[in-house]
């Protein structure tokens, strides 16, 4: 019996293609375990190292995927990974052959891809290695078809530096480890990690619950007013915590007379099904006027039109009316594939970015349509034309019939406003939806003053799983840096979300200002009965709490539907977009008692 943390590395068996395919089985998962018999699968037993796709002349991507990763101690500090890189199908790679992949990790949550080690000029098919403290030095072990070997190098983090190769009379890996209660584990190798770096793992890739909470011993008041104001500190099993509102319950209190009494709250939560909103796809909250307003693509007419909901809360948009503002017969140049619509405040006006095109879906175009001075949002004369996004030279964004755009938003970077989209090359080849990013015009801002900077390519399984997107950005201001979450893969169950981010001060028109997720933040494993969760937007309300807007499959073959959650954030200031109100509530603590003090 051990009392130290072990990691267990390990794949997966690929299940229903729609369920957890090859594209992500084939990545490294993690386990914990303090005793080294019972392990608790990570991020819910979703892969966390994936290996990058490789690029071709033509812009192409190739997906990969790894098998047999080992993971092994560094001389100085930090963990290196190898494993074998393979085919997108789990398969034999050919530019991968008689080679093994390279990754550095301090944490276990952001890794280094360093690159392929040349060891022979056969595939590869078991591997482990190890430093040996007395000689300086690195043991690569691996087999191939014709025999075991063992590679030595002095600087492993030099490519190219293999010192010698010897034939051994058999493998030397480390120990054997039998199959356990993980659903479709491959076991890999495990290894003795550091109690931080363990807590750490718990920290950030176990979802948070509400565990406990704190308020203040007593209060002293004169009025109800004052404490309806007292909030409750709500804590988690992460460490973090988050102020919630209290629906105070003030009758018992005589405000005529000095002394002290004990009141009764339950903390406030508003609760929302899902979905609220069947057939409504890359959904949009905005808030305009002191009026919230809700708009989305609209799935159950095969995207020809747009409509509106507004309400005074988050809550009544759930019921309000839908208003038609934009559909596909008013402008000769918009008709079907209205996409993604969002609205946007810049300079204090409203506008709504969404997709549209002229004639048909390699048509697809980014387009900017602004509410009229005074306008009403919902009164469908009061938006001016759709105008289809420019370029810096004044040409349009895209070549029409050849590359498409899509799912346009706006980031406002100190005093400048910049455009993030997706687009999409088809012609001459499909290269797949890669983000961008440009500055924009504020007064016009369907003209972008910046040449686009590619910002990220769909390299990783989850971002290649049945087409390569990454799409439906987004931004979300956090208290240290800038999250701008994404959708990935195709727009079916195996839809993702994840994110890159920017800390404050940097410049965001360089892509090496970015920090990318290795792994998705939201998946179809994360909350039972949502699939292919994706497409996002935040909305801040009136109580100051964050909401994640999103769709998400009611069942596999389910339609996009529209769903809502409380935004929290983790120990490191990154959302939790996964935190079902169960967890952010637990039932058996929604109820308080306040002692009060009548001035």
């Amino acid at each position: 019996m051990i009392n130290y943390p072990v990691l267990l590395c390990y794949t997966r068996i690929p299940q229903d293609d729609m369920i957890y395919s090859s594209h992500l089985a084939f990545s490294m998962h993690l386990a914990l375990s303090y005793d080294g018999i019972n392990y608790t699968p990570l991020n819910h037993n979703s892969g966390v190292l994936f290996s990058k796709a490789t690029q071709n002349e033509d812009g192409t991507l190739n997906a990969k995927t790894l098998r047999s990763p080992f993971v092994f101690k560094m001389k100085d500090k930090g963990y290196g990974i190898l494993a074998i890189r393979t085919d997108s199908d789990g398969k034999d790679d050919p530019q991968s052959k008689g080679k093994v992949l390279f990754f550095k990790t301090y944490d276990f949550l952001s890794y280094s891809e360093m690159g392929l080690i040349k060891l022979g000029d056969a595939y590869i098919t078991a591997l482990s290695c190890d430093y040996d403290a007395d000689d300086h030095c690195y043991n690569i072990y691996y087999s191939t078809s014709s025999g075991d070997y063992k590679a030595t190098s002095h600087d492993l983090d030099n490519l190219k530096t293999i010192d010698s190769i010897e034939k051994l009379t058999s493998l030397v890996c480390s120990e054997t480890i039998s199959q356990m209660n993980i659903e479709g584990v491959i076991p890999g190798n495990q290894i003795a990690i550091e109690e931080d770096i363990a807590e750490r793992l718990f920290k950030k890739l176990v979802s948070p619950r509400h565990i406990s909470n704190s308020l203040p011993d007593s209060i002293s008041v004169s009025s109800a007013e004052e404490v309806k104001e007292v909030k409750v500190t709500c804590h988690y099993s992460d460490g973090t915590k988050a102020d919630k509102k209290v629906d105070w319950n003030t009758a018992a209190i005589d405000w005529t007379q000095n002394g002290l009494v004990e009141i009764k709250g339950t903390i406030h939560q508003d609760h929302y099904e899902f979905p609220f909103a069947t057939n409504r796809a890359d959904p949009c909250i905005g808030k305009w006027n002191g009026k919230y307003y809700f708009i989305a693509t609209n799935d159950a007419d095969g995207n020809h039109t747009l409509y509106i909901r507004e309400a005074d809360n988050i809550p009544s948009l759930v019921y309000a009316e839908e208003k038609l503002i934009l559909d596909s017969n008013t402008y000769d140049h918009v008709k079907g594939l209205l996409w993604a619509p969002e609205f946007h405040i810049i300079k204090d006006k409203l506008y709504i970015f969404h997709a549209c095109n002229r004639d048909g879906f390699f048509f697809e175009e980014s387009h900017v349509m602004r509410l009229k001075e005074n306008g009403d949002p919902v009164n469908k004369e009061d938006w001016e034309e759709p105008r289809r996004v420019v370029k810096k030279d004044g040409s349009y964004l895209c070549e029409a019939g050849k590359t498409i755009s899509l799912d346009m938003t706006v980031i406002r970077w100190d005093s400048d406003y910049y455009a993030v989209w997706s687009q999409r090359q088809f012609l001459p080849v499909d290269q797949g939806a890669w983000l961008y990013i440009a500055k924009i015009d504020p007064d016009e801002p369907w003209k972008l003053v910046s040449n686009p900077t590619l910002l990220s390519i769909p390299e990783y399984g989850w971002e290649n799983n049945h087409t390569f997107v990454d799409e439906g950005p987004y931004v979300l201001y956090g208290k240290d840096r800038l999250f701008l979450t994404f959708a990935a893969a195709a727009v079916d169950a195996t839809y993702v979300e994840s994110v890159i981010a920017i800390d404050y001060g940097k410049d965001i028109l360089n892509p090496k200002s970015w920090v990318k997720s290795n792994y998705p933040l939201l998946t179809s494993r994360n909350v039972p009965g949502e699939f292919g969760p994706g497409h996002s937007s935040f909305v801040t309300d009136d109580d100051g709490l964050i909401w994640f807007v999103y769709h998400a499959r009611p069942g596999v073959d389910g339609p996009r539907s529209s769903g809502i959650r409380r935004v929290h954030f983790d120990i490191d200031g990154y959302p939790v977009l996964d935190m079902i109100e169960e967890m952010d509530l637990n039932p058996g603590l929604k109820e308080l008692i306040l002692k009060v003090k009548v001035k």
